[in-house]
């Protein structure tokens, strides 16, 4: 027993190894072989496994083969045939397997549903698709629900549910609101997996009644709805802060189940204030980089492309000030089948042996079951050279009968796999694919591989041969490949010649030859050098190569590594790099690449930029011109033009300008010809036909250009058809019913020959097939009548002489000519935004309706009235442009509270369609512009009167006026702040029970309902009593003033002393009668910083303040109760004026004094209250 099974495992093993080898044997894809070749079929397409269409379109299940002969196809329908013969409404495409059912007139799609599968047959085999289970979409409408406003405490968190319908294809859920914008989404308000919008924790502004869930199903490209959901908000203070708790998932552990290869998503969203932040780790391990994401603020973690290794516990932790939480979710990754083997053709010969291996794994294991053609290879006709074991079918001494195509079937729980793989017999002589007599060249030193590619069955033998009737190839200084190539390592100049591969089965011999050319390697005979060079100095880097005379090198610099810079001063001449007026930028290294078709060499050199040494004073100027020009090499279209410099007058020469002269058609005109580098005194030059060329040479350096030289002999073109069409052609229309095709002549040089004319061809594009055509003269425009209203044309403009036509031009769109438009913006509507800004809105007006190229819209709008003043004024309109096809623009610098009216308009190129019906709309109240004035008249000692205008721009029905007011003192301080609110119709205003001689600040504005408007402010100042102080300056400071105040306390000495004396003696005197009668006027109190008398005021009817005076007794001053009175002292004096001519003084007779009330003062009278007594 163990002998035999130690035979069979060397004969396994002898059958793997062949089918090592056999397994060469693929049949190439080269077409002409392919349709020679007997083939089993082969599905090349086909519907996926699961197929869900949409149920309004035609349901089309593909099924394509290949195969030789071309196959037939039938199909089942969950697991019996399909007659499509006997549904009218199931077509089968010609040439192919796919099905065409027809929903689309009459059909429901429903009835259809089912697992179909494709069967592709010919005389070889058959081949089967996948079952594919046809199911249509489904996008349900979401069920009617009854939504109770949702109110929540500031704080607390909340969960808005959206539980979209069930649709086939799942739907994408998304929030949005009733304006169609999407809900802003952040740490704090996010939306679940599962479409859900939570909220860790609400705050005022989510109030709002339109949180609207969305479900779009994009197989059928519909949006449902959901009934939008009310949340309301309320407030209490203070807001109690919360640790974080987990809104999803809930417990502290979950599972979760995903399949190899797709992406993970785990999710877990807390509530909590403050907001709680998320983080993600894998337990025992690390998240797997470079695959992981994550999402929705880091409550989603994503994973793409699962395998079993991503198998584990993934722990989410919520966390914020006040403490955290966490959820385990274990993850496990289970595998639907995948391939490991897949089984591949086979292509034997008769006898041959071969094998058929399918290996796949999934999670669980996949069960492994073999088909021939379609059928359980259980029941299948029976195949003696066939033998199954396990995963291998091991095929032995097959014959032409044993072709069939075999069908690996791997399942498990979570799906299959299915692949065909055919046996083809065949019996084919050698064929060698290899064109015959191909070229290889290669560099010599390296290696060359000459293909040998072939096809036969059994396998041909390959072999080489040198040269026609030469030795086979053998030996170490060859490679022989499997698929036929030879490879010589290291080729060298002997081995240049014919090689021949002989490719011969059982069944016949062919042979191919093909040849080899060794080429000279490319070499860098001359590097470029390490270089010092002085700032501002000239470079010169040299690379001069050696390369095979048969390849064409291409040389290319490099500056560290990276193109040259776009710069001048770098000059690229054949062989060497020159760098003119050198900067310290030029610094680096530089690098000469040469490449051919067959290798590529290069060398580096550095350049090292150091400051110039102080030299003496050069005078440096322009070059002296070039001279001594000379054409040679003289051909139809080009010449040589050499020349010798000029002088270059200290100063490099970095460029040669060339000109030239065309003396035929522009003579005395000197055009650019081209410009060539300092270090070059040749120059090839392009010519063009039909010019009588002279050249010019300028030197160019630094400083400037030099004179140009003498001109060069003259050399005359021949004529040829013209090389170039006109430029820059148009067709635009002028007027509504014309084309007018315009375009850039050709100039004299250009025509190549006499007579020179142009082709203008057009047709309506869509609608001609035929170009309409006419040749004009030498012209620059050509204007076609009689066309439709602004139409799309082909244009074209061809350019021909006396000798031919210029080649074919190429084609550019224009357009008739424009008309006005024709329809008017419709369903034109207007918000107001605030009291200076609307924004307006339109329909776009139908493109066919706009004849001509839409450039915009234009709004009108003008102001009718104010709403406050309710008159009208001249109309003064304003404009707004909007370019472009847009339907809405805003309105800014608006009036407030003012009516307006408005229209809409479409431009186009010919200018403005018709208005729109005027659209009325109001702008609402705004805060009022300043009052126009403020004046402060009739100053008094303490009364301001006080005028003003209302504003120029009210904005709105005033409610009232302000007035704050407040006293300056003499350092500029202010006082006090006094606010007056005034009626709206007053217009003045008169202040009282202010201080004398002193200076106040106003502050005045106008309110509307709105606000209040900006403010006006003014100063005025109360006046003083003028007489008064005049005689406190005049007397006061007088020497009599002095004596007599002494005279007086003299004798007030002895009147007291004498009193004194009679009233010890009992007597009485009439003046003690009056004292008793009247307060003694001494005793009354004064002011201690001015000497004027103290005020007093009645308690009872709050007259004006009183000032008493030192009087006889019989004698009383009073203050009048008028506003523009002062109270001045002693009698027979005139009142006084101002300057203006205003009364401010008035004396009174005798009168009764009134008795004073208040505080008396316990101060000595001053000196000047006393004069006063007695004068």
């Amino acid at each position: 027993m163990m002998k035999k099974m130690s035979i069979s495992t060397s004969k396994t093993s002898l059958v793997l190894f062949l089918c090592q080898i056999i397994s060469a044997l693929d049949v190439p894809l080269d077409s002409k072989l392919l349709e020679e070749l007997s083939q089993p079929p082969t599905i090349t397409q086909q519907s996926p496994k699961d197929y869900i269409v949409d149920p309004r379109e035609n349901i089309v299940i593909q099924c394509e083969a290949k195969g030789k002969p071309p196959p037939s196809f039938s199909w089942t329908r969950n697991g019996t045939h399909f007659d499509i013969d006997k549904d009218a409404q199931v077509t089968m495409k010609p040439n192919s397997g796919t099905l065409v059912i027809n929903i689309m007139n009459g059909g429901k799609a429903e009835a259809y549903e089912g697992v179909y599968q494709c069967t592709a047959r010919n005389e070889r085999g058959a081949a089967i698709s996948n079952n594919i289970v046809v199911r249509p979409s489904r996008s349900p409408l979401w069920t009617k629900e009854k939504l109770e406003p949702n109110h929540v405490r500031e704080g607390d968190s909340l969960v808005l549910h959206c539980r979209p319908p069930v649709g086939l294809p799942p739907p994408i859920i998304f929030w949005m609101d009733n304006a169609f914008q999407r809900l802003p989404q952040s740490e704090r308000v996010s939306q679940g997996l599962n479409g859900d919008l939570y909220f860790s924790n609400v705050q005022p502004e989510d109030t709002r009644e339109d949180y609207i869930c969305y479900a779009r199903f994009n197989h059928t490209q519909t949006i449902q709805q959901k009934q939008p959901i009310s949340v309301k908000v309320f407030s209490t203070k203070p807001v109690t802060e919360r640790q974080p708790v987990l809104l999803t998932p809930t417990g502290s552990t979950s599972t979760k189940v995903e399949l190899r290869g797709n992406v993970l998503l785990l999710e877990c969203i807390a509530a909590g204030l403050p907001t709680p932040v998320i983080r993600w780790i894998k337990e025992g391990g690390e998240l797997p980089a470079n695959r992981t994401f994550f999402e929705n603020f880091k409550k989603t973690l994503k994973i793409i492309d699962v395998s079993e290794a991503d198998s584990g516990n993934y722990k989410c932790i919520a966390r914020n000030a006040l403490g955290s939480v966490h959820h385990v979710i274990s993850v496990t990754v289970k595998a639907a089948p995948y391939w490991i083997t897949a089984p591949r053709n086979l292509v034997l010969s008769p006898g041959e042996d071969g094998t058929l291996i399918c290996r796949a794994n999934g999670n669980p294991k996949p069960s492994i079951s073999w088909l021939a053609n379609g059928v359980p290879i259980a029941i299948a006709p029976e195949d003696p050279s066939r033998k199954v074991d396990g995963d291998t079918i091991i095929f032995s001494h097959v014959q032409e009968r044993s072709s069939a195509v075999y069908q690996c079937n791997a399942s498990n729980e979570y799906g299959y796999l299915l692949a065909n793989a055919f046996v083809n017999v065949l019996a084919e002589p050698p064929r060698i694919l290899t064109p015959a007599n191909k070229l290889y060249q290669v560099i010599a030193d390296s290696p060359a591989l000459l293909d040998c590619a072939y096809f036969g069955s059994p396998k041909p033998e390959i072999e080489w041969f040198k040269g026609v009737k030469g030795s086979i190839l053998r030996g170490n200084e060859y490679v022989f490949h499997d698929n036929g190539t030879l490879e010589i390592p290291v080729a060298q100049k002997n081995n240049a010649g014919t090689y021949t591969c002989v490719a011969r089965n059982k069944l016949g011999k062919i042979q191919n030859e093909v040849q080899l050319e060794i080429k000279d390697p490319t070499m860098i005979i001359k590097q470029p050098e390490y270089k010092v060079i002085q700032r501002y100095g000239q470079v010169s880097f040299e690379c001069i190569i050696k390369h095979d005379s048969t390849l064409l090198p291409t040389v290319t610099w490099l500056k560290d590594n990276d193109e040259l810079p776009d710069d001048e001063r770098f000059l690229v001449g054949k062989d060497n790099l020159t760098i003119m007026n050198v900067t310290d930028k030029d610094d680096g290294t530089y690098t000469c690449i040469v490449n051919t078709t067959l290798d590529s060499v290069s060398a580096s050199a550095v350049l090292t930029v150091v400051a110039a040494p102080p030299t003496p004073a050069i005078i440096y100027a322009r070059p002296n011109p070039p001279f001594d020009l000379e054409l040679t090499g003289q051909l139809e279209r080009s010449i040589d033009l050499s020349w010798l410099p000029g002088d270059e007058n200290n100063s490099p020469i970095t460029s040669f300008v060339i000109e030239f002269e065309d003396a035929l058609h522009e003579p005395g005109v000197w055009r650019y010809q081209t410009e060539v580098p300092g270090s070059q005194t040749t120059a090839q030059l392009k010519l063009s036909p039909y010019v009588n060329y002279s050249f010019r040479v300028i030197a160019v350096n630094r400083i400037g250009r030099s004179q140009p030289s003498e001109p060069s002999e003259q050399y005359l073109t021949k004529s040829a058809s013209p090389d170039e069409n006109p430029a820059n052609v148009q067709g635009i229309g002028s007027e509504p019913d014309n084309l007018v095709i315009t375009w850039e002549p050709l100039k004299g040089f250009q025509s190549n020959g006499p007579g020179l004319q142009y082709k203008v061809s057009w047709r309506q594009k869509d609608v001609d097939d035929e170009w309409t055509s006419v040749i004009v003269a030498n012209v620059s425009k050509y204007i076609v009548s009689g066309t439709p209203t602004f139409v799309p044309y082909e244009v074209k403009v061809q350019a021909l002489n006396d000798l031919g036509y210029a080649p074919e031009p190429s084609e550019v769109i224009g357009h008739s000519g424009e008309d006005l438009p024709m329809v008017a913006p419709g369903n034109v509507q207007v918000h107001v935004i605030n009291s200076t800004l609307a924004k307006v809105h339109w329909d776009p007006v139908p493109l066919k309706s706009v004849r001509g190229h839409l450039q915009g819209y234009k709004v009108y709008y003008w102001k009718v009235q104010s709403l406050s003043r309710r008159s009208r004024r001249h109309v003064e309109k304003k404009i707004l442009t909007f370019r472009g096809n847009k339907t809405f623009g805003m309105l800014p610098g608006l009036e407030p509270y003012s009516s307006y009216k408005l229209n809409v308009r479409v431009v186009n190129g010919k200018g403005e369609g018709p208005a729109s019906p005027d659209k009325v709309f109001k702008t609402p109240e705004g805060v009022p512009s300043s009052p126009s004035f403020l004046k402060i008249t009739n100053p008094t000692l303490d009364s301001l009167t006080l005028e003003w205008g209302s504003p120029t721009h009210p904005n709105g029905v005033l409610t009232s006026y302000t007035l704050k007011f407040q006293p300056i003192n003499n350092t500029h301080e202010l006082g006090p702040l006094v606010e007056i609110r005034i009626p709206a119709n007053e217009s003045s205003l008169i202040l009282k029970n202010l201080n004398y001689s002193t200076r106040y600040k106003f502050y005045f504005n106008a309110q509307t309902s709105v606000g209040s408007g900006s403010q006006i402010t003014e100063e005025a100042v109360t006046i003083m009593d003028e007489a008064m102080a005049s005689r406190q300056v005049d007397i006061a400071t007088q020497g009599w003033f002095i004596g007599l105040m002494c005279a007086v306390a003299l004798l007030i000495l002895i009147l007291l002393i004498v009193c004194f004396i009679r009233r010890n003696k009992g007597g009485k005197y009439p003046v003690k009668e009056k004292e008793d009668a009247h307060a003694d006027p001494e005793i009354q109190p004064m002011k201690e910083d001015d000497g004027t008398f103290g005020e007093y005021s009645d308690a009872e009817d709050h007259k004006p303040l009183k000032k008493g005076s030192r009087t006889p007794s019989d004698r009383t001053v009073k203050k009048e109760d008028s506003d523009d009175s002062l109270v001045d002292y002693g009698e027979g004096v005139n009142g006084q004026f101002n300057e203006d001519g205003s009364f401010i003084g008035q004396y009174s007779g005798k009168k009764e004094k009134e008795p004073a009330e208040g505080n008396e003062s316990s101060e000595a009278p001053s000196p000047v209250n006393a004069m006063n007594s007695f004068v």
